[in-house]
C-alpha cells in the first residue's frame, strides 16, 4: 500500500520517527540500524516502508535498505513473530548477522535479542533457512566460509559481542586460516 516515503525528518524518538511528506506527517517505526543512519532533524530522508493494518491500529514501519525490509517481511510471516518482535530482531542484529546466524543455524545469537527465547529462535532458524540465510550467503560469497565461521564462533565464545566479532572478521584477509585469523582478530580487537 505505502511502499516508500520521502520527506523531511521532523522528529526522532527511538524507535519512532516523524516524517513530513508534503504537509502530511507520518509516524514510522524503524529498527535501530536504520535509526542510527538517519540524517539530522530537518534534513530530507527516504525510507522504504511496510504498512500493517491490525484490528486496533494502522502501523507504518520504515527501513533504510531493501534487505532490511525483506528480512522484516520474512520475519513477520513466522507464527509468533509480530512486527514489534521483528523490529527488535533487526535492531539487535544486522541483516547480514541474521543471515549468517540462519545459515550457520546458531540459535544462541538470536536468543541474545530481547524478547527472543530458545523456542522462538529455533523456529526462526527452521522457517527462515533457505529464505533469508541462503540469499545473503550467496550475496556475500566466501564471507561465510568455514574458516571465517570458526573464527567468528571463537570470538563469540571468548565473550566478544556480535558487532565486535563481525567488525574484526571483516578486517581479516579472505584466505586466512582459522588459527591465524583468530590471532589477527584478537590483535585488532585489543587496539
Amino acid at each position: 500500500m505505502i511502499g516508500k516515503l520521502t520527506g523531511t525528518l521532523l522528529e526522532k524518538n527511538p524507535p519512532e520517527v516523524l516524517l513530513d511528506c508534503h504537509g502530511v506527517g507520518y509516524e514510522v517505526n524503524v529498527p535501530m540500524s536504520t535509526f542510527y543512519n538517519l540524517p539530522a532533524v530537518g534534513e530530507r530522508v527516504s525510507l522504504l516502508t511496510q504498512f500493517i493494518v491490525r484490528e486496533d491500529a494502522q502501523l507504518l514501519y520504515g527501513f533504510a535498505t531493501a534487505p532490511e525490509r525483506q528480512a522484516f517481511r520474512e520475519l513477520i510471516k513466522i507464527s509468533g513473530v509480530g512486527p514489534r518482535t521483528a523490529l527488535s530482531i533487526l535492531s539487535g542484529m544486522g541483516v547480514a548477522d541474521l543471515a549468517q546466524a540462519i545459515t550457520l543455524q546458531e540459535a544462541g545469537r538470536l536468543v541474545k535479542v530481547p524478547g527472543i527465547g530458545k523456542k522462538t529462535a529455533e523456529r526462526l532458524l527452521l522457517e527462515l533457512k533457505g529464505k533469508l540465510g541462503a540469499d545473503m550467503g550467496a550475496a556475500h560469497g566466501p564471507a561465510a566460509s568455514d574458516a571465517q565461521a570458526d573464527i567468528l564462533q571463537a570470538l563469540l565464545a571468548l565473550g566478544y559481542n556480535d558487532k565486535e566479532a563481525a567488525a574484526a572478521l571483516k578486517a581479516l584477509p579472505s584466505e586466512v586460516g582459522v588459527s591465524d585469523g583468530i590471532k589477527l582478530a584478537l590483535k585488532a580487537l585489543a587496539k
